[in-house]
């Protein structure tokens, strides 16, 4: 059986790279700016963020759960740190705003699983409460204000790498970095320890994986706490970008980033899912919306191709459910 599911990630991830490709190939022969490098590291630039939530959120959906808050705490990340660096701590340094960024992440993943395991709720109707939740307090402390007066080491942009262009240079940024180390990490724990392989299982099988001994307070720890941490380096790293903290920044990124996860393999049933499938969900959504926009296409119409990926996955999530059961035992 893990043979088979991994051949099958292997399969989705293929489709999804050929498709990558394909879509390329006909964008670099329609318009003349797509395949140049600066919009190839516009793309990475623009897209780091949108993949730290993505490797953070394919461990939730691994696990069975969901969780549509991340993008608000990522807002609220952003807040509470610049708060306590510029009041507190006199601007600090990028370790501490890294270190604190992830803990306050980690606190507010941590704070949804509490929910979802003490009382038994299900992990979207806890989300939607706390994205009320963190929202609405954001903006009750804020009072919706922007903070433009960021640290000097956060609003500088780090280079890494430059490479002549057409016009000018074309260059890859720091967050592109931490965006690497955090694919490599999440792929690390999912694919290379146990641990990870025990948040597949639970996400397949809950009850086997309780009766097993694995601690479910552990696994549901685990999933939304690394999800609160990529959150905290997301937000930080939006705020590096933008070179301001807006409240309402990224409301919004939800549906998006839950759209490229279920693209790249991952179901909303548990259990499955990759790392790379969902950098590639990320990637080809972002080559879509480069597409529509190098084209002059509406931007609704990437809302809308959005919107059928997420009913095409509950769709075909719910297929079994419409199955008879000697059917259903077959497919097993």
């Amino acid at each position: 059986m893990r043979n088979l599911l991994s051949r099958q990630r292997i399969s989705t991830e293929g489709v999804l790279l050929g498709i990558i490709f394909a879509l390329s190939a006909v964008l670099a022969l329609i318009t003349d700016s797509f395949l140049t490098v600066q919009n190839l590291f516009d793309l990475l630039n623009n897209q780091s963020v949108n993949i730290i939530f993505a490797v953070g959120l394919v461990v939730v959906l691994i696990a069975g759960g969901i969780d549509i808050s991340f993008a608000v705490a990522a807002s609220v990340v952003q807040y509470v740190v610049m708060t306590l660096l510029i009041d507190t701590l006199g601007g600090g340094s990028w370790p501490i705003g890294i270190l604190l960024s992830m803990l306050v992440g980690t606190l507010l993943g941590l704070f949804n699983a509490l929910l979802i395991h003490r009382f038994r709720i299900v992990s979207i109707i806890v989300t939607i409460g706390t994205f009320n939740l963190f929202f609405g307090l954001l903006m009750y402390f804020t009072g919706g204000v922007s903070i433009y007066a960021i640290p000097d080491w956060l609003y500088y942009s780090i280079p890494l790498l430059d490479l002549p262009a057409e016009r000018g240079s074309a260059t890859l940024y720091f967050p592109a970095a931490v965006m690497a180390v955090m694919v490599l990490l999440t792929w690390f724990i999912l694919a290379r320890t146990g641990f990870g392989r025990a948040v597949y299982g639970f996400g397949s099988s809950p009850e086997a994986a309780r009766r097993s001994g694995v601690s479910v307070w552990k696994i549901h720890a685990f999933a939304y706490g690394w999800l609160g941490l990529c959150a905290g380096m997301a937000g930080l790293m939006q705020a590096h970008i933008v070179q301001e903290v807006v409240p309402n920044a990224l409301i919004g990124q939800e549906l998006p980033i839950l759209a490229a996860v279920v693209l790249g393999g991952a179901t909303l049933g548990g259990g499955r899912g990759s790392v790379l499938g969902a950098v590639l969900g990320v990637l080809l959504l972002a080559v879509v919306q480069n597409g529509l926009n190098l084209l002059g296409v509406t931007p609704y119409a990437f809302r809308m191709i959005v919107g059928l990926i997420i009913l095409i996955a509950i769709t075909t999530s719910n297929l079994g459910n419409l199955l008879p059961r000697s059917t259903r035992a077959q497919n097993v």
